[in-house]
């Protein structure tokens, strides 16, 4: 880490490179990993993304993988603000993030304040209040898929059932791109 940067660890929108720069424009991907002992979960709607957004449940022995950034310190408050953390929409945490060589690297990372208190049932199950919007998975596949996650990860991805919508019009402009076979 260069002085002056920090690491972000991003397991959600921010997987993808148009959406981290839109208030990040320092982001330099340096790589991927997955926090051990974290599962991927969806909770508490969001007006944004017209679903649930994606947070880390702590689960003895699952993983999350997800994008490291490395960020300019000038951009720390903006990346808060995106993540909604004046707000209490999520804390940022400092965890241990696995890289594939073995080593692990302290990265900050977000998690919803008003986190899940039991996991979502498996994706085929997930009640409509914690399904994200088709809008948000779109974004997240593809950012999974541009960071080069492991494809059973992006399998898993595409598994988790979405609620249909599409979320901010602009927003949907601006990054998404139909996966078709979502």
């Amino acid at each position: 880490m260069a002085n002056g940067t920090f690491y972000y660890f991003a397991y959600g929108s921010n997987l993808l490179a148009k959406r981290i720069h839109i208030q990040n424009p320092t982001a330099v991907r340096k790589g991927f990993g997955y926090l051990k002992d974290y599962s991927l979960d969806f909770f508490h709607y969001a007006a944004r993304w017209r679903g649930a957004p994606a947070t880390i449940v702590e689960q003895e022995g699952k993983q999350v993988w997800g994008a490291i950034w490395e960020i300019d310190n000038s951009n720390l408050a903006d990346l808060d603000r995106q993540e909604g953390v004046h707000n209490s929409v999520y804390k940022p945490l400092k965890l241990p993030v696995a890289l594939p060589t073995g080593e692990s690297l302290d990265c900050r990372v977000y998690q919803l304040v008003r986190n899940p208190c039991c996991l979502a049932p498996d994706a085929e199950d997930r009640p409509y209040e914690r399904q994200p919007s088709k809008t948000y998975m779109n974004i997240i596949i593809n950012g999974a898929k541009e960071t080069g996650l492991p494809d059973d990860y992006i399998s898993l991805l595409k598994r988790i059932k979405h609620n249909g919508n599409s979320g901010d019009p602009q927003l949907s402009l601006e990054l998404e791109k139909p996966i078709d076979d979502l």
